[in-house]
């Protein structure tokens, strides 16, 4: 049916609709305080568009991620994107910053808004409109160095000392090249950077491979990190393409058939990974482990390893290392030891 409005008015329209509902379903809350500054905000105010994105900020570190009320991520991811709108014409990278934290933070409801901003940004830089600098490195260290990643903290995810931090990756390469680097190792460990920064998903081709039986990518993931870092042994249910981009990486599998005798995790969240510690095996505890066959390689960059589904597979870098894995699955899963 033609309404005789211009389509664009129709989608503004629909987001105004939106973000009124939201602010309607947040004053009922009690976010009073957050309605007000945003539509201050909505009408140019720099302060009250931050004070609003403090508020919606506090609210999601009230507590446990999962009690979050899912209207205050909305309201963070519009606070958001009234930074960014103001702050565009100025400081590109603040703009692009809080653009970011809106599509980590935020919620579902204006996602299709901050990813359309964030596409419009890029403009200011180059004045002609075409949006194209022709130089791969840099597109690459654009979309890097406004990033906001949550990065793993520690030897790796199943030691006492891990943890997450969200930080620039500005931030991950200056830890990354410190001199105290080996004692606070950082690591970028399956990581949805593509999906973050769709202008470097361009670079990346999918093999062949994932597509043979009728396959199906279901994950493209970023691995970069500085020398010794280590991802435990574990299992995963996809098939995976696991490609070297940079620097060298040792790895070894060990044949699905024999899981029981890696002693997994009896913890349901844990399961896909085994209580052996391969750097350091403790054969009075795992007497099992004594004498299991496996295989090992060390990838060299340009080198794909393909890991079978259930297989597992324990990785240490040897030298600052990136590395994208692919995984994919088939509508006939392989049987365990095949």
């Amino acid at each position: 049916m033609d309404t005789g409005e211009p389509a664009g008015a129709l989608v503004a329209a629909a987001g105004g609709d939106k973000r009124a509902a939201l602010l309607r379903q947040i004053t009922e809350e009690g976010g009073f305080a957050f309605a007000a500054s945003a539509e201050k905000a909505a009408a140019g105010d720099l302060r009250a568009a931050e004070a609003a994105r403090e508020m919606a900020w506090e609210q999601l570190h009230s507590g446990p991620w999962r009690e979050v009320e899912p209207a205050w991520r909305d309201a963070y991811a519009l606070a958001c994107l009234h930074v960014a709108s103001i702050r565009a014409g100025d400081d590109r990278r603040a703009a692009l910053r809080a653009l970011d934290m809106g599509l980590i933070m935020g919620g579902d409801l204006l996602r299709a808004e901050l990813e359309a901003a964030i596409a419009r940004v890029p403009a200011y830089r180059n004045g002609d409109g075409n949006g194209d600098t022709g130089i791969d490195a840099e597109r690459w260290m654009e979309g890097l160095s406004r990033n906001t990643d949550l990065a793993d903290v520690g030897k790796n995810y199943v030691c006492n000392e891990w943890r997450q931090d969200l930080i620039t990756f500005s931030q991950f390469l200056e830890r990354m090249w410190s001199p105290d680097c080996s004692a606070n190792l950082t690591y970028l460990a399956q990581h949805p950077l593509f999906d973050q920064i769709k202008e470097l998903r361009e670079d990346i081709v999918v093999p062949d491979y994932c597509y043979a039986g009728g396959g199906e990518l279901q994950a493209l993931n970023a691995w970069f990190g500085p020398d010794g870092t280590v991802t435990p042994l574990h299992h995963d249910p996809h098939h995976n393409l696991f490609a070297q981009v940079l620097g060298r990486k040792y790895i070894r599998l060990y044949n699905a058939s024999i899981s029981e005798d890696l002693y997994p995790h009896m913890e349901t969240m844990l399961s896909n990974m085994s209580q052996v510690d391969l750097d350091n095996i403790d054969v009075k505890e795992f007497p099992r482990t004594e004498g299991l066959e496996f295989m090992d390689c060390i990838l060299e960059e340009g080198d794909l390893l393909y890991i079978p589904p259930k297989w597992w597979h324990y990785v240490r870098s040897l030298s600052i290392s990136f590395s994208v894995s692919f995984w994919w699955r088939t509508p006939i899963l392989p049987s365990e030891g095949s």
